[in-house]
């Protein structure tokens, strides 16, 4: 069975960011794309960062028992839903997945999937630096929320606090300081590449010879690939190693 690696962090902590850019480095990773009811953001794209859907259409989903997680918060412009859908993105027999989403939403992905399955990639940043990464990410947007921001960033402290995290099982390795980009990004990317690597190496065992053999170049590339480049035996398909 996959993996699905669960970006988190609180707002302003730049997993968004961090999530876009394993995307494009790990493309061999598929994404679950999750769904919401607040407004969409300047720079968002629907069915890239979200599914922006009505309340109504939220609720006919759960109606349909198509739900695998939601929350529901009361801001100061009313009730924003968020939600992870079971509508069909998720094949865990032969891929492993991305995801991105709060302590809450990753705890009600792991009880519908189990822990063996969820893998918690904690973004942190110190408490002054996010602040101020909030104000200015605010004031780029075309109606800033100022209020709001303030209430996420209060909520954030009681949502990841020592106890709710210990609660969920995320533990030192878990969590990884982006106190600079590239370097955080690498530090993940290691960690994900041995991990896929470990699914991958597991696919090799049920397939025939030539399938192994092919598997088994996936395996070493996907592993190499976390150095930025590729070094693997495979003369036998006509790749040249460098």
């Amino acid at each position: 069975m996959g993996h699905i690696f669960y970006v988190m962090g609180k707002s302003a902590s730049g997993k968004d960011t961090i999530y876009k850019i394993l995307r494009e480095r790990l493309p061999q990773i598929r994404t679950v794309v999750p769904y919401t009811t607040r407004p969409i953001r300047a720079g968002e794209r629907d069915g890239v960062e979200y599914y922006f859907v009505t309340g109504k259409r939220l609720a006919d989903l759960e109606k349909q028992g198509k739900i695998i997680e939601k929350r529901t918060y009361q801001t100061v412009y009313g009730p924003w839903s968020y939600a992870t859908v079971d509508d069909g993105q998720i094949d865990l027999g032969s891929h492993d997945y991305f995801m991105i989403g709060t302590l809450e939403s990753y705890e009600g992905t792991r009880n519908y999937f189990g822990a063996d399955v969820l893998v918690p990639l904690y973004i942190e940043v110190e408490d002054g630096e996010r602040l101020q990464r909030a104000l200015d990410r605010e004031r780029q947007q075309t109606e800033p929320k100022y209020a709001e921001l303030c209430r996420r960033f209060l909520a954030d402290e009681a949502d990841f606090s020592a106890e709710n995290m210990e609660k969920c099982g995320i533990r030192a390795e878990n969590r990884f300081e982006n106190r600079e980009l590239e370097a955080c990004v690498d530090t993940l990317v290691r960690e994900i590449g041995l991990r896929d690597w470990h699914f991958w190496n597991r696919k090799c065992r049920k397939k025939t010879w030539w399938q192994q053999e092919f598997a088994v170049f996936k395996c070493e590339a996907t592993a190499n690939s976390v150095t930025g480049h590729v070094c693997v035996n495979s003369n036998k398909f006509g790749i040249s190693s460098h």
